[in-house]
Formats: C-alpha cells, sequence, structure tokens
C-alpha cells in the first residue's frame, strides 16, 4: 500500500524521516486547531519530535503491526492517516487521522480512508476496523458517517484531552458490509 495514488493528485506515502521537517511545520502551524482534538500536540516541539514519531511508525511497519502513511497534496504533506495496531488473532485494527485546517471539506480525507479501509479488508484480509471521534468533533465523524460505517456506541470519558476527558463515538465496519458498501459507492 505504502506510496499509493488516490487521485492524480493526491496519494498516501509511508512516513519516512524525509517527510519530518514538512509534518512538523504543519503541526506547528496548525497547532491550536489541532490540539483541540489531539492529545499529543503538545508534546511536539520540535522537528526531532515528529523524527521520534516517524522512527516508531516505521517501527511498527516494520513489526507489521499498522502503519502511518503522509497524506499528501500535489506531493505536499497535508495530514496522517494510519492503523494504530493490527490486532492479527481478532482480524481488526482501528484507524487514526488528521487534516490540516485549511485541506478540510475537500473530500481528502474521506478518499484517505476509504482507500485505508479497502487495504484492510482486501489486502490485509482483516474482519473489522473500527474508527473512534470525540463525540463533539463533528468534522471527525462525519468521515466514518459518510463512508457507512456503524455508529455502535460511546465509551464515556475515553481519553484525556489536555484537563478534561472527552467521550470517544465508536464506528465500526465489517468486511462483508464494506463489500456491500463499494458496490453502492
Amino acid at each position: 500500500m505504502f506510496a499509493r495514488p488516490l487521485t492524480p493528485d493526491l496519494s498516501l506515502a509511508l512516513l519516512e524521516p524525509r517527510h519530518a521537517e514538512e509534518l512538523f511545520q504543519l503541526t506547528n502551524g496548525d497547532r491550536e486547531h489541532l490540539r483541540a482534538w489531539l492529545p499529543w500536540v503538545d508534546g511536539v516541539r520540535t522537528v526531532d519530535d515528529t523524527k521520534v514519531f516517524i522512527q516508531t511508525a516505521q517501527k511498527q511497519f516494520g513489526e507489521n503491526g499498522g502503519f502511518q502513511t503522509a497524506i499528501l497534496l500535489r506531493g505536499r504533506v497535508v495530514g496522517v492517516i494510519g492503523f494504530h495496531r493490527i490486532d492479527w488473532t481478532n482480524g481488526s485494527t482501528s484507524i487514526g487521522y488528521w487534516l490540516a485546517k485549511k485541506y478540510q471539506g475537500q473530500g481528502i480525507m474521506t478518499t484517505s480512508c476509504r482507500a485505508c479501509v479497502n487495504h484492510a479488508f482486501a489486502e490485509l484480509k482483516l474482519n473489522r476496523v473500527e474508527i473512534r471521534c470525540a463525540v463533539e468533533n463533528q468534522k471527525s465523524r462525519a468521515i466514518p458517517e459518510r463512508l457507512g460505517f456503524h455508529l455502535e456506541g460511546t465509551a464515556r470519558e475515553a481519553e484525556w484531552l489536555y484537563d478534561h476527558f472527552v467521550d470517544h463515538a465508536i464506528y465500526g465496519m465489517l468486511a462483508r458490509e464494506w463489500q456491500n458498501e463499494t458496490v453502492s459507492a
């Protein structure tokens, strides 16, 4: 999967050290926006912090435990999407993603997420993909809803976000359901 064109202008590429500077600048420039929903933002203070994240992501990929990709629009990093962890025993994974504010509303994340779900089911032969979003993060929740995921419930106070807990909406998709979704998509 790991340099995959999605449209003529959009692609996914496995995160590499060469992405560190650009990814850090994207994070740093969108810090306030990202901090509203992502608990790791304050921990990214330098390019070296981003390099450590990329090294961890490469290790995860090398151990067949998931992946993190740069979302590239016309060759420029605009966000990140990947599998948090693959549970091979149970055939499941969860997807995490973020996109710089100025690129939202263009279908970039929906297209990227669809590609990851297709990869999970068609290539990795997983049975289940989950997406968790803060209940109040409507833009993030719109992605699994647009892709036909099922809202399975709410995990109360599921994540500590700097100074308060947030509830998570839990969305799930099964391989047998996705086959039906892609026919109508």
